[in-house]
């Protein structure tokens, strides 16, 4: 097993993707460089041809198979940016390709899988889940004797991956930080190792949503762990166990790794899309949603934000508005029990909330006799102080309420 930076061919990898992969650009960022007091450059993977990185791994390891493999035909299981790299392969080599995707897959994420792949993919809706996904696809390769083409835990995924290190380092040098996101590991693994042979001063960030820290544990842990619980929002960087391959480099090529909150993920999509007209994906996000945390070290540096890709179903933007409004502590839910008398809902508007508050959700609940019981009230502020003296005028009316943000449990069933 390939376990050291050294071992992997970059360069080879580089020179199959040559006529393949679009050869992103690196682009200096002045909004955000200003706001660090530092060199910030975006490696915007977000334009790449399929519109993520996951393309150069696919098509390097479908491309080195032996003819007599190709022609049998190759399986992948995946909900999103692996499908579609893996149907551009499978297009592009003229290999008969099946794609196993969870049942509920959103439609646009089969119409574009299907698009990148035409006559040449083959498209199976099996279990709820991606592991039952995944075991699906497993069995299906070797029932027939196909080749299974895994989403990280490769080495010649790994190096696939890693050529978007190589493209870093022919444009630009003395390079002091790269942020990239981690879910399985592959690009982790790839760039990290990158950089450690070739620029090893270089510190390599390696960034996970809080609500899925499979790499993170598995660095505590000495060895990749099965997390029994994830929160699925980042779903491109969202797994349950990171790969055995992968973990064995990022553990050597990883200066550390960062948790970064879904909501901070959310608001950092928001201003990308209305500062930069850029349109990302919550995984691609990451590297920048993470430089607040670490805009001492980076000060006067120079940066490199990987920005993985920009497959963002637009059904998902009113959670996307609505976490980041949570997390910035610009909405509030409340539970709120009215008194049941004429103007108790009018006295509420006009003497509780404050000139610049808004209810955005009004919902009574109700009863088991059908009477009205207590209402959630959605309150949207200007800005997140707001909140306190909000609360303070509610108390000091005796008004009878609970927090929901404050109770996760209590959060997720009703909101």
């Amino acid at each position: 097993m390939v376990t050291t930076p050294t071992d992997l061919q970059f360069e080879l990898a580089a020179e199959r993707l040559r006529k393949i992969v679009t050869r992103t650009p690196l682009q200096f960022n002045l909004r955000l460089s200003k706001k660090y007091d530092c060199q910030v450059y975006l490696k915007r993977e977000d334009l790449q041809v399929v519109r993520s990185y996951k393309l150069r791994g696919a098509y390097n390891m479908m491309s080195t198979l032996a003819p007599a493999q190709l022609e049998k035909g190759v399986v992948c299981a995946s909900a999103g940016n692996h499908a579609q790299g893996f149907a551009y392969s499978c297009k592009k080599l003229k290999a008969h390709g099946v794609i196993f995707m969870p049942v509920i897959t959103p439609k646009q994420k089969i119409a574009q899988t299907r698009m990148f792949g035409e006559e040449w993919i083959e498209i199976r809706l099996e279990g709820d889940t991606f592991d039952d996904c995944a075991t699906a696809a497993k069995q299906f390769t070797e029932d027939n004797k196909m080749v299974f083409i895994p989403p990280f835990d490769d080495i010649r995924i790994i190096e696939g991956q890693g050529t978007v290190g190589v493209e870093i380092l022919q444009e630009l040098s003395d390079i002091d930080y790269v942020f990239l996101p981690v879910g399985g590991g592959g690009l982790s693994a790839g760039v990290g190792a990158y950089f450690k042979e070739h620029s090893p001063q270089t510190s390599i960030i390696g960034l996970e949503p809080e609500g899925a820290p499979s790499m993170t544990e598995a660095l505590k842990a000495g060895r990749p762990v099965m997390l029994n619980k994830i929160d699925p929002f980042v779903d491109g960087a969202a797994v349950k166990k990171v790969g055995a391959l992968t973990f064995s480099i990022c553990r050597d090529v990883l200066t550390e790794m960062h948790l970064v909150p879904e909501g901070k993920i959310c608001t950092t999509i928001l201003k990308l899309y209305n500062e930069e007209a850029i349109v990302v994906e919550p995984a691609g996000a990451m590297s920048i949603a993470a430089l607040d945390d670490y805009k001492t070290e980076i000060k006067g540096k120079t940066i490199v934000c990987i920005v993985s890709g920009s497959n963002n179903d637009i059904d998902r933007m009113p959670e996307i508005r609505e976490r980041s409004l949570h997390y910035e502590g610009l909405k509030h839910y409340f539970l709120i029990s009215f008194i049941q008398r004429p103007g108790a809902l009018k006295e509420f508007v006009s003497h509780i909330l404050g000139p610049t508050d808004d209810i955005t959700r009004f919902e009574y609940m109700q009863k088991t006799n059908k009477e009205a019981g207590p209402a959630i009230v959605g309150i949207e502020l200007q800005s997140r102080h707001d909140h306190e003296k909000l609360v303070l005028r509610m108390r000091a009316a005796g008004i009878d309420f609970t927090e929901i943000n404050k109770d996760d449990k209590l959060y997720g069933f009703l909101i």
